[in-house]
């Protein structure tokens, strides 16, 4: 199946908003279960977003591109949702390949 490049991209914006969508349900999801498992985060969409925006001349600050990320103040979602990551959880982290922002 060909697409063109603007269905391609209207695709690919849904399916991320979907994904978003779906962060912002499961706040019970740790950013550090999201690292150990799949080896990126909330933090790194957002800053992909920031990188995205940057590239294309668009003005979007840090705290911006979190807050569409998290669908709120990145210190609003920590203070409500962000638990203390375990011993082990920390560990499991040591052993995640680095990866870009």
């Amino acid at each position: 199946m060909a697409i063109d490049d603007k269905t391609r991209t209207e695709l690919e914006a849904a399916a991320f908003r979907r994904l978003l969508d779906h962060l912002k349900t499961r706040t019970d999801v740790q950013n550090i279960d999201l690292m150990n498992l799949a080896g990126f985060c909330r933090n790194c969409l957002s800053n992909w977003l920031k990188e995205a925006a940057d590239a294309q001349g668009v003005s979007l600050s840090k705290d911006e591109s979190r807050e569409a990320v998290y669908g709120m103040p990145y210190e609003t979602w920590k203070a409500k949702h962000q638990g203390t990551a375990t011993p082990e959880q920390h560990e499991a982290m040591k052993k995640v390949p680095p990866h870009s922002h």
